[in-house]
């Protein structure tokens, strides 16, 4: 029953960010709504590398977040975008039906060289690290379109776009 849930969970967040993803403008993909802010790119890209996270969550005990570049070339195509989130998907639902309770409730560990970040069971860093912070950024990507006045699908519900106002 655990794991439905958690597949269930899972499987609901990536279909709605995927959603999202599909209304990326790529005329606008360098853009950003203030000087601190990533581009739309790059934060689009931020997304399909938490897929990759959330993939290394199910590969490894532990991700050395010093083991990988702090920020990765933007992607800048909405098709290539959709693309890697499409493969990750297929290969983070396969890691999702074959692993079991055991495996889901093993401790995993998120560091920075020497410095632990968390260390948690792996159920626990899919939702927080893995899903929680890609809706967190979800979130932010609808802001972006909101703001370019790009029609924002629903994700929990209708939005002011689909409902005509």
């Amino acid at each position: 029953m655990v794991k439905q849930l958690i597949v269930g969970d899972a499987v609901h967040e990536l279909a709605t960010t995927r959603r999202i993803l599909e209304c990326l403008p790529e005329e606008h993909m360098t853009w950003k709504p203030h000087m601190k802010s990533m581009t739309l790119g790059e934060l689009t890209t931020h997304l399909i590398n938490l897929l990759n996270w959330q993939i290394a969550i199910f590969h490894y005990p532990e991700f050395d977040l010093s083991t990988v570049p702090i920020r990765r070339e933007a992607l800048e195509r909405r098709e290539h975008v959709l693309e890697e989130f499409d493969t990750n998907i297929v290969k983070l639902e396969k890691l999702l039906a074959e692993c079991d309770e055991k495996t889901l409730g093993e401790e995993w560990t998120l560091r920075n060289g020497d410095h632990i970040i968390l260390r948690q069971p792996r159920a626990i860093a899919l939702r927080t690290f893995g899903l929680s912070h890609m809706v967190h950024h979800r979130a932010q990507l609808g802001v972006y379109l909101r703001l370019l006045d790009i029609p924002v699908p629903g994700v929990y519900g209708p939005t002011a776009d689909e409902e005509g106002k």
